[in-house]
């Protein structure tokens, strides 16, 4: 049940008050003037559960008439959950309600309000009358009306929290019958192979039979859900793809299997969904209901599925903004409309059907038929969405003209494939020459919502995103061929695919209009891509929604237009013949930082359309890098710490401080290969390389070695963590064998020690680090400076005498080493080059100067303030450049001190904590999970102990989002991995008062390391 956090001496309640008594002084005591108070309490209410108060909205009454009433409660699937009706003082509440009552007001939950009364109808009675001059009663009566649930919602509801629980098992069942099928029918057994070679000529060559099955029950957990709520009895009639399915199902019932009787167990689930369903009448709003029961199935029975495709809905606001802008552009710059003949439109992520459905409604209705037979167009990969899509999109046509007529502009077809597979069937007949028809056709305007997507996070999923060979390519050969980054894994995300494959489909001219993750607007891994949309477009709006939630540094919340954790914008490009002898313009515009996301999307219709925006034109500079605000130009004249250019070079190398630097190591299976306890970590590798090697022998002993090696392998979370090198490794039949000395000590987050399992065939990556830290023996001698360096937290450095994790400052780290090896530990060299030795030396006129000086005068600077907050915006974007000061002595001097308390952290003092003990247990130094105090001067260990007055000053040394000690609390804390049950304890058993020790000694670190860097010299020369 939902509950209304509300309480009389909450803010809002208040506010309510004052601004209620601030218009009474005034004299404004008329209905329009006291209902804004009550409505701004309504609105904060109904941010708690994502609904909208719709104020002076219109519905159709119980006399099947349409009313007026001052606020309409719409929750974010579209069902309405009550109705307010405003009444000022004078007014007599108890007789304005048997009037709205006689008008045909419904009664199913309904508040009626004046400054003084609350009048509550729920379910066709009367449940609340009383004043709300005090707060306890106002507070009571808005909980009453917020957390009522009329019974087919509250049905709805349970229906579908239990229905996403279990439909993961209803699927299961359906595969097993399915391949008990797939065994026996013989007529199920030529239908079904009949399709999958359908699917895989269409869809994916590389389709997998478990994919085939999972459409199959897609189409019969849903195909009930089109015929009833949508009253579509003839849908899998009239839809050529759901003929074609429908021929796969009626042969697997043609023996004892029946749909219906297999459907019982849920069927509560199709009536509650249909019963909620019949509250709407806006055929719209039972679009936007489906969306959500669509992402609610997916939730529970398709993840892998709704996590490749991104499937993320598009609010309608920002559609609305998309089309009216492209129709803008249109009609500015080609003297064109969305309604003019030859302008043929393409959505090729078509979803459900919201932007196509838009660019109808845009259409002159006397338009429209010749658009919607010839040039309109969508594909759709996904069976679901595919099936919804074309519902919604005739239902569009229907309502505009009067007329049915079947939507042949749509493909069931992956956009990105068609190129590749032009000469294939796709499905039909009939989809094949919509397909060749959309292949002919010239598109002007491509707009939709691309996936977003890189990378799975776990190939114990084998849910990769596919690769496609031509627009793969095209994106090498472009947007990555010309990107300066040393990492460029963002570039496979399918949302840059959508940009090239969409800038190479509209040829010499036309619109792109997409609405993105917004990345690209200022990572370094995309400076190539910024590169060629300039060169490719005439003109290139970009409004930036912000909500990346990992970027978020402040203490205020961040809100997401979708819900989701990365940033997003809208970007408009269009592309002239005649423009691409000048330089392409760019235009910028941003929200607010902290809007709320329906702030956004009021801003969006306020704006209309791209010439409502102020926008400010952007010069990128010759980096492409197109936000220059807060970038320093002197920066560019320091010396690099590093460049790829001379990390690649051989012999004497120049301009640059480090020859050689490298990321962390990249395990990509952090849980199986760190542990804080060695024996622990020695058995979980022993177990992963016991299933590998065993899989490597059965590869080896199979005849047919046609079957993917994705879909042989055992996935078992237990027993091993799969990577692509891995699997790559078993086809090649590489025996791994355990080494007890490849367990090292690794710092795996600040001032974290850890076991690593050190192994190139157990290690995804291990970069420069077999040269570095080649044998525990160099451990002894060499430090390594490790930087982060990365656009979505603020700038750290730390350095170390251990194998660094690749992401040991929370994000991407490179680390640059005093020393380097040889993989047995022989042949040191310094990495300082002597370039830059020499390069000190004549600078300050010193020739005592060594390079261990420039090594902690660098880690000193990196730590200054000034540097940090004035080079933040280049810090985030390129590998430090270190400038000369009017100190260096100073400078290494206090970088050596650092270095001396950041590496033997462990040996410093403890700061003196006031211990409190909990008299009423016994004596535990056990962690289990740490918390500090809201005000941070108390840290609560466990339930036996509290360290108390911890100075504020800690937390000003931070490395990252957070401070050392953050960092600690974090990582020291019993963890149990969901998937693969592995626990990893920080306690150690024969040193039990570790983790206390380690509070106070980082405490020490920390306030040391703050005089240190708060008394460094000016950066001035």
């Amino acid at each position: 049940m939902a509950i209304l956090n509300l309480k009389p001496t909450h803010k809002p309640v208040k506010l309510y008050y004052q601004t209620l008594k601030k218009f009474i002084q005034l004299g404004a005591v008329n209905e329009g003037a006291v209902k804004v108070a009550f409505a701004d309490l309504l609105t904060t209410c109904c941010q708690q559960f994502n609904w909208a108060l719709l104020q002076e909205n219109s519905i159709t009454s119980t006399k099947k008439k349409l009313i007026r009433v001052d606020g309409l409660l719409v929750r974010d699937d579209t069902l309405k959950h009550g109705i307010w009706e405003a009444k000022d003082t004078e007014d007599d509440l108890a007789k304005e309600v048997k009037k709205k009552f006689a008008k045909g007001y419904p009664k199913d939950n309904i508040i009626f309000q004046s400054p003084e009364r609350v009048i509550i109808w729920q379910g066709g009675k009367q449940v609340y009358d009383g004043e709300i001059t005090k707060p306890e009663a106002l507070v009571e009566s808005l909980k009453l009306f917020f957390e009522y649930r009329p019974p087919q919602i509250e049905n709805w509801e349970k229906a579908a929290t239990e229905f996403g629980e279990r439909v993961d098992n209803l699927g299961k069942k359906l595969v097993e019958l399915i391949q008990s099928q797939r065994k026996t029918n013989k007529k199920f057994i030529a239908a079904f192979d009949g399709f999958s070679n359908i699917c895989r000529q269409s869809i994916n060559p590389n389709i997998s039979d478990a994919a085939v099955e999972e459409m199959l029950i897609q189409h019969l957990l849903t195909e009930r859900i089109f015929r009833q709520i949508f009253d579509n009895p003839d849908f899998t009639r009239r839809n050529i793809i759901a003929v074609e399915i429908e021929k796969v199902i009626n042969a697997l019932t043609s023996k004892s299997f029946s749909r219906n009787h297999f459907l019982e167990e849920v069927d509560y689930f199709y009536r509650a969904l249909e019963e909620a369903a019949q509250t709407i009448n806006n055929y719209s709003e039972k679009q936007h209901f489906l969306n959500t029961v669509y992402e609610k199935f997916f939730q529970g029975f398709a993840v892998k599925v709704a996590d490749t495709h991104g499937i993320v809905y598009t609010p309608q606001s920002i559609v609305d903004f998309m089309v009216r802008s492209v129709d803008e552009i249109l009609k500015k710059e080609f003297k064109k409309s969305l309604s003019d003949k030859e302008v043929h439109i393409l959505d090729p992520f078509v979803g459900t059907g919201n932007f196509l459905m838009r660019v109808m409604r845009e259409i002159r209705k006397t338009a429209l038929p010749d658009k919607y037979k010839d040039e309109l167009h969508c594909n759709e990969v996904m069976l679901l969405p595919y099936y919804i899509a074309s519902m919604n999109i005739e239902h569009e046509y229907l309502e505009a003209t009067g007329k049915y007529q079947p939507f042949e502009g749509i493909c069931l077809v992956d956009t990105f494939s068609v190129q590749e597979a032009l000469q294939l069937d796709f499905f039909t007949p009939e989809n094949t020459q919509r397909v060749q028809r959309q292949q002919d056709s010239k598109i002007f305007v491509v707009i939709g919502n691309p996936p977003y997507n890189a990378w799975q996070q776990n190939e114990n999923d084998n849910n990769k995103n596919r690769k496609y060979e031509e627009v793969d390519r095209r994106v090498a050969q472009t947007y990555s061929k010309d990107s300066k980054a040393t990492l460029k894994n963002s570039l496979s995300d399918p949302y840059v695919k959508a940009f090239r494959w969409a800038a190479d489909r509209i040829k010499d001219e036309g619109i792109v209009a997409l609405v993105t993750n917004n990345s690209f607007i200022d990572n370094i891994a995309f400076d190539g891509m910024r590169k060629h949309l300039a060169q490719d477009f005439s003109q290139i709006y970009v409004l930036d929604l912000g909500g990346n939630i990992r970027k978020n540094n402040s203490n205020k919340a961040i809100y997401n237009v979708f819900d989701i954790k990365v940033g997003v914008s809208i970007n408009l490009l269009i592309k002239k013949k005649e423009g691409k002898k000048s330089q392409c313009q760019i235009y910028y515009a941003t929200v607010g930082e902290f809007w709320r996301k329906e702030e956004k999307y009021a801003y969006l219709e306020k704006c209309q359309h791209l010439g409502g925006i102020d926008w400010q034109e952007i010069k990128p500079d010759k980096k492409n890098t197109w936000l220059t605000a807060g970038l320093q130009a002197d920066f560019e004249t320091f010396i690099p710490m590093g460049t790829k250019e001379t990390k690649a070079a051989k012999g004497k190398v120049t301009d640059t401080i480090f020859k050689l630097f490298s990321n962390g190591v990249k395990t990509n299976r952090d849980v199986w290969a760190y542990n804080f306890n060695p024996d622990e970590l020695a058995e979980n590798i022993q177990r992963a390389i016991a299933t590998y090697n065993e899989q490597v022998r059965k590869w080896q002993d199979r005849q047919d070695k046609s079957v993917k090696v994705d879909d042989f392998v055992t996935y078992d979370d237990t027993q091993i963590s799969w990577s692509g090198d891995l699997k790559d490794h078993l086809k090649r039949g590489i025996i791994v064998e355990y080494d007890k000395n490849h367990i090292r000590q690794s710092l795996y987050r600040p001032f974290t020690k850890s076991c690593l399992y050190f192994d190139a065939r157990l290690n995804n990556r291990r970069y420069q680090f077999p040269y570095i830290f080649p044998t525990p023996e160099t451990e002894k001698e060499n430090r390594v400076i490790c930087v982060v360096n990365e656009a979505q937290i603020p700038f750290s450095s730390q350095i170390t005498n251990y194998i660094p994790c690749l992401h040991y400052g929370g994000r991407q780290t490179q680390c640059f080493p005093f020393y380097t090896y040889d993989e047995d530990g022989t042949n040191r060299q310094e990495n300082i080059t002597d370039w830059s030795l020499d390069t000190f030396r004549q600078k300050y006129q010193n020739p005592t100067i060594n390079k261990w000086d420039i090594f902690y005068y660098i880690y000193a600077l990196l730590h200054h303030p000034t540097y940090r907050e004035k080079y933040a915006d280049n810090l985030k974007r390129e590998l430090p450049r270190i400038p000369y000061t009017s100190d260096f002595h100073r400078f290494a001097k206090a970088g050596k001190r650092l270095a001396e308390i950041h590496i033997n952290y462990e040996q410093q003092p403890e700061y003196p904590l006031t211990f409190i003990e909990n008299e009423e247990v016994p004596l535990n130094w056990r962690v289990e999970k740490m918390k500090l105090s809201k005000d941070k001067t108390q840290l609560t260990y466990n339930e036996f102990l509290t360290l108390a007055n911890i100075p504020p000053k800690v937390f000003e040394y931070r490395l990252g989002n957070r401070s050392a000690l953050d960092w600690i609390i974090d990582r020291y804390q019993v963890k149990v991995d969901k998937r693969s049950d592995i626990e990893n304890d920080p306690n150690r058993l024969d040193d039990e008062q570790y983790i206390v020790r380690l509070i106070g000694q980082v405490i020490t670190v920390s306030l040391e390391t703050v005089d240190i860097v708060n008394n460094l010299p000016s950066l001035k020369e």
